[in-house]
């Protein structure tokens, strides 16, 4: 795949097919992957072999977020969203900071947390011992569950002992095993090592094992973005760009200090990490539950984000947040549209994509507290919001932009208006 730009102007304005020639061109796609674009994805009977009792598919739209410069190279980003304005929001804010020198990432090594729970302990103190001076055979039992896992680089890299002496069923000591997955999410050879170290801790302790279970609190593998964005280039609607900087610096301290913002805050930059999880076959229900478990790991619920204007009076803005993602195994290798979503974001590794997923929320971010704090979230937003209104009130392709028009210049965006300009078109 030759070098490109993630910068096209006007792509929003291009027609669906235009825009999957644009997108089949850049990712070099096959004539069938390019079909999968157009309809062609997931099957009933793909699906069956999926999950349960399956009884069809259920289609989202696959939508492209432009613009985005990461050390360097240039992405486009495949979301899976059903929400308007998320993919043009990211797509505006990810050229804000393009101008800032685009985005600069870095990521740990991708290391999950398995957890085994050990009852009925009768000296807490003497297993903890025992465990640490039998940590060396405990790693090679948790290795010897998955030969492939060590010759790619991963496998056991830690164990760790947390005592809880008064939990409400009494004593546990939980043992962490920190397991390297590579380009793995990692479940299930997280979940298979512990099965096999747990009657050996059991042994050792002289406690009873019950719950063997990989964590989502994923604090040990973790994805950084950083960006800056020129104060010039924030200028909107009569306000300047310091002052939209200093805006944005003081919405993010309000999600800092009240957990009540915060909650909302990070729920959006979660709308633009969750539809690329979505799009690229990943497990976003286990990337939710790590976002928002670290977003309170200090004992009190906060942001995920750092916005504050630097000393050149440019806004900076910082996120970091767990990002247990695969680039194998799961759907990923499975569901035909996120095998597509894979090639057109082009990543070569799990941390790869972890760092593109912490830009994405970090940019996601930005453009909701931007609108937020200068013209409204409202504005840009119920434009889109108004074609979706339209068309549910059982507008055709054609009368979808006359009806969000009118109802955009009535300042009434609902059902019961759009319906009335159709009966008015239908005439």
């Amino acid at each position: 795949m030759t070098s490109q730009s993630s910068r096209i102007p006007g792509f929003y304005k291009k027609s669906v097919t235009d825009r999957a020639d644009l997108i089949a061109k850049w990712a070099e796609l096959s004539a069938d992957e390019k079909a999968v674009l157009n309809g062609k994805g997931l099957q009933p009977e793909q699906a069956d072999l999926m999950i349960e009792n399956v009884v069809g598919t259920y289609a989202l739209p696959l939508g492209i977020a432009t613009n985005f410069q990461i050390n360097g190279k240039d992405y486009l980003i495949p979301m899976t969203v059903e929400e308007p304005s998320v993919v043009a929001a990211l797509s505006h804010a990810a050229k804000l900071i393009r101008a800032g020198g685009g985005f600069h990432t870095e990521a740990s090594d991708p290391v999950m947390i398995g957890q085994i729970q050990v009852l009925d302990v009768p000296d807490m103190e003497a297993a903890i011992a025992t465990l640490e001076a039998h940590k060396d055979e405990l790693m090679e039992l948790a290795n010897s569950s998955d030969a492939l896992m060590l010759r790619l680089g991963g496998g056991a890299r830690d164990i760790q002992q947390r005592p809880f002496p008064d939990s409400p069923v009494g004593p546990m000591l939980i043992v962490h095993l920190l397991y390297d997955t590579r380009d793995a999410m990692g479940a299930n050879s997280v979940n298979t090592a512990l099965e096999l170290m747990a009657p050996r801790i059991a042994e050792l302790t002289g406690g009873r094992t019950l719950l063997r279970i990989l964590s989502n609190l994923a604090d040990q593998r973790t994805a950084t973005a950083r960006g800056v964005i020129p104060a010039a280039a924030l200028a909107v609607d009569g306000i300047s760009g310091a002052e939209a900087a200093q805006r944005i610096a003081e919405a993010n301290a309000f999600a800092i200090v009240d957990p009540y913002r915060a909650a909302t805050h990070n729920k959006g930059i979660m709308n633009g990490i969750d539809a690329v999880v979505v799009a690229t076959g990943n497990d976003w229900r286990a990337i939710e539950a790590g976002a928002h478990a670290y977003a309170a790991r200090n004992g009190r619920y906060t942001a995920l984000t750092d916005w504050h204007v630097n000393e050149n009076g440019d806004l900076y803005g910082e996120i970091t947040l767990p990002m247990a993602v695969g680039t194998v195994g799961g759907a990923t290798k499975v569901h035909p549209t996120a095998k597509v979503a894979m090639k057109i974001l082009n990543v070569s590794s799990a941390q790869e994509l972890a760092q593109v997923l912490a830009c994405v929320g970090l940019a996601q971010n930005l453009a909701a507290i931007k609108a937020l704090s200068t013209v409204g979230i409202q504005q840009g937003h119920m434009r889109l919001h108004a074609r979706q209104v339209a068309t549910a009130a059982g507008a055709t392709p054609e009368q979808v932009p006359v009806i969000t028009e009118r109802m955009i210049a009535d300042k009434q965006i609902n059902s019961v208006r759009a319906q009335e300009i159709l009966a008015e078109l239908n005439k």
